[in-house]
């Protein structure tokens, strides 16, 4: 199964793709993820994204593609995967599409999470607190400076994504302010699973 988990900041896209993930045995492909992955290796995409990524920005489109790209050659990915964070706007979905279409696949269904933006600060703050609670390293981003910022990008750039998979029949909408358990039981009845 081919899926993007779509949603603002903080909404929970990455918990419930990694729920999906082990339940449809796919990988979860995390865009910011894969990028932090290539900041930590100071590879030439991972040092031109490291700048955009700590003020919260989005990276630009080609550098984005061509990680995604890349990873689905992976063998764990040739079966379907999760992206979760990908694509984030209408350009980059675009070229997905065309992309996809050339591999003679296409994506069965974009799943949004809907989440009042007053929700998201909190879910943010909550989630670096675990972290750092934890040992862990918390996000660069996960602040509410760069959560203003990247909800900012997110209305502009991502949100129309809505209406562009809506028109195309691949939309699913899921309440995100559900408990967790009841927001993966509601991605599972979209997908008829």
């Amino acid at each position: 199964m081919r899926l993007i988990m779509f949603g603002p900041p903080g909404a929970g896209k990455g918990t419930q793709a990694s729920r999906l993930s082990e339940r449809l045995n796919v990988p979860q492909l995390s865009t910011g993820d894969m990028l932090r992955t290539a900041v930590a290796r100071k590879t030439p995409v991972g040092l031109e994204a490291k700048e955009l990524m700590e003020r919260g920005n989005l990276v630009g489109d080609d550098i984005v593609i061509g990680c995604v790209l890349e990873r689905l050659q992976e063998p764990d990915a040739t079966h379907g995967f999760i992206l979760d964070g990908f694509p984030r706007t209408i350009g980059q979905a675009k070229a997905f599409d065309t992309e996809l279409e050339k591999s003679g696949s296409r994506l069965d269904a974009v799943l949004e999470l809907k989440v009042i933006e007053s929700a998201l600060l909190d879910r943010i703050v909550h989630r670096a607190r675990a972290a750092k609670a934890e040992g862990l390293p918390v996000r660069a981003d996960d602040n509410p400076d760069a959560l203003r910022v990247r909800l900012d990008a997110y209305r502009a750039q991502t949100e129309p994504l809505a209406k562009y998979y809506h028109d195309a029949g691949l939309l699913r909408t899921i309440n995100g302010l559900l408990p967790i358990d009841e927001v993966t039981a509601h991605l599972l009845i979209e997908l008829r699973l």
